[in-house]
């Protein structure tokens, strides 16, 4: 990418965004910042317990992601999180209007058994039918791509990058 944009990488629970997060910030050069990391305990211990979130729950967490992007505006960064809706991506862009998105998108049978096989993570398999549910992909007007999460995270990452590069082009 030619300038220094903020990268947020969304998508549903278990398509690899903690994962593809910080490959795509090393191979970009900018810092990478957890989205989960962002979230009050109150977040986490409701989807702890199998509990989705509402949109009341997530504002105060949306906001501090687009803090977060606003201090790296013109520098650059990558962070993780789900924006599953347009109104949570049209929040982050209030916060950081030069965030562009990076959609990890993959079929629900390979996201499950991904879930299944992550250890220690709060958020379990049980809500991937709400994330689904409450997924809007990106619209024809939002700046962002794509990219099917089918591969390694080092065959997805190389592809986000050359999607984002055609972004800038």
């Amino acid at each position: 990418m030619s300038t220094p944009h903020v990268v947020v990488v969304m998508g549903v629970a278990g398509t690899g965004k903690t994962t593809v997060g910080p490959l795509l910030a090393d191979a970009l050069g900018v810092p990478y910042a957890e989205g989960d990391d962002f979230h009050p305990p109150a977040n986490i211990a409701k989807m702890s317990a199998g509990t989705p979130l509402e949109d009341a729950d997530r504002w105060p967490w949306l906001e501090a992601i687009g803090a977060w992007a606003h201090s790296r505006a013109g520098l650059g960064g990558v962070v993780s999180s789900s924006a599953l809706k347009r109104a949570y991506r049209d929040r982050l862009r209030d916060e950081a209007p030069g965030a562009v998105f990076l959609h990890l998108t993959g079929d629900r049978p390979l996201i499950e058994r991904r879930m299944g096989e992550r250890q220690g993570h709060f958020m379990p398999a049980g809500l991937l039918d709400s994330q689904f549910a409450t997924l809007e992909d990106l619209g024809a007007d939002e700046a962002g791509v794509a990219v099917d999460v089918s591969g390694t995270p080092e065959e997805i990452t190389e592809q986000a990058v050359a999607s984002l590069r055609r972004l800038d082009s």
